[in-house]
């Protein structure tokens, strides 16, 4: 079968994806992504096949993540230009993330299977669950109900832009009436990266919905640090985004400092040599490194708590202490601290004291525990290999 898969734009959903198009094709199938041109060195960083939009695409594209209606702007597009494409390219099902209902509209459109992935969060809507873009706490009593409630009906009014151009396209192809999001899930299989123990409590999801842990490939590295001769080290990340966070970069260094620790820092070419001198104490930093090697060797990560790290810390019961910077992570922080995986202290409030203190009872508490726990659950989940058994069995 020929795959073709549509995505936000952001590295964090091209990763996993691309992990996904990887074992599709080892299995003898195709996998395409298609989006604008500026999208293509996202799929050429990990070696997946990418066909850009035909007519203007990279001139109206703005960049995503900024406002609803960019995003609806970008659904627009997508529905416009890949229709077309997806025909002349052969293409037999669609793998649409949840973030993108370009996906699924053009899937129903074509009349072709598709399966929604949630590479973030699941956005399934359910009563019990709070919107995923607030750090509230699972709270199943009537007022956390009630606040649940109070808190779609304002992302609802948020989401407007999106919502009545989702309706639109989906009455000029003459598809039943749906106005968001969620209404372009696929009814046929709906693939997470999260697992139960990661997730609040779940009691409305679909039973074509699968729990399956992070897409990876595990992937072996000799990644070794000389300078640090075997020493226990802490790791920071603030995510391929969030790299220019100078200050705070330098409040968790102080704060490692304070405990005796060495730093190793990654932050995606975002800062200067400059700043990078100014961090106190002992920091090792660098653009990139290969992020899952450097967790098996760190005994805790400072996190944004961007969802790909948190499973890769999680999938190797490594505990963390979250920073939620922005999009969802005040939501995923939540679920650490719920799980008992780790600690979140918000980027306001986060002091070198508080960071040190935060970090110091990580360390020492039962955080590694639950974080254990959890990678037991990620390790029986199946990974990329079960998401792609049910792609074959659901769409095939």
């Amino acid at each position: 079968m020929h795959f073709g898969i549509i995505a936000p734009p952001l590295a964090g959903h091209y990763g996993p994806l691309a992990a996904l198009a990887r074992e599709l094709v080892s299995r003898g199938h195709r996998a395409t992504f298609v989006h604008h041109a500026g999208a293509q060195p996202l799929a050429a960083r990990h070696g997946a096949a990418f066909v850009p939009l035909p007519t203007g695409s990279a001139g109206e594209h703005r960049r995503i993540g900024g406002t609803v209606r960019e995003m609806a702007r970008q659904m627009e597009m997508l529905c416009r230009e890949a229709p077309p494409l997806f025909r002349d390219l052969g293409v037999d099902a669609i793998l649409a993330d949840q973030l993108e209902p370009a996906g699924g509209l053009i899937a129903e459109h074509l009349e072709l299977p598709f399966a929604s992935v949630a590479c973030a969060l699941p956005m399934n809507r359910e009563a019990g669950v709070p919107p995923p873009f607030v750090g509230w706490r699972y709270d199943p009593s009537a007022s956390g109900l009630r606040r649940n409630r109070g808190g779609w009906t304002v992302s609802d009014v948020l989401m407007r832009p999106l919502g009545r151009a989702i309706a639109r396209r989906a009455d000029a192809w003459g598809l039943e009436p749906r106005r968001r999001l969620e209404d372009c899930f696929s009814r046929r299989l709906q693939l997470a990266q999260a697992v139960p123990s990661i997730d609040f409590p779940r009691r409305a999801l679909p039973p074509h919905f699968h729990y399956l842990g992070p897409f990876r490939h595990n992937e072996t590295s000799d990644f070794r640090l000389p300078a640090l001769n075997g020493r226990q080290f802490l790791y920071c990340t603030f995510g391929t985004l969030q790299g220019w966070r100078a200050r705070l970069f330098a409040r968790v260094a102080a704060a490692c400092a304070d405990l005796g620790l060495p730093l190793v820092l990654t932050h995606g070419g975002r800062l200067t040599q400059r700043q990078v001198a100014r961090l106190p104490g002992e920091v090792h930093a660098f653009d990139y490194l290969p992020q899952e090697a450097v967790l098996d060797r760190a005994p805790l990560c400072i996190t944004h708590g961007g969802f790909n790290t948190v499973l890769d810390c999680l999938a190797r019961g490594k505990p963390l202490v979250a920073l939620p910077l922005a999009f969802e992570q005040a939501a995923i922080a939540a679920r650490i601290a719920r799980s008992g995986a780790g600690e979140t202290v918000p980027p306001m409030r986060a002091s070198r004291k508080r960071l040190a203190a935060a970090i110091a009872r990580v360390l020492e508490g039962g955080h590694a525990a639950a974080a254990r726990r959890i990678g037991e659950d990620i390790a029986q989940a199946g990974g990329v290999v079960r998401a792609a058994d049910l792609i074959e069995a659901g769409l095939g």
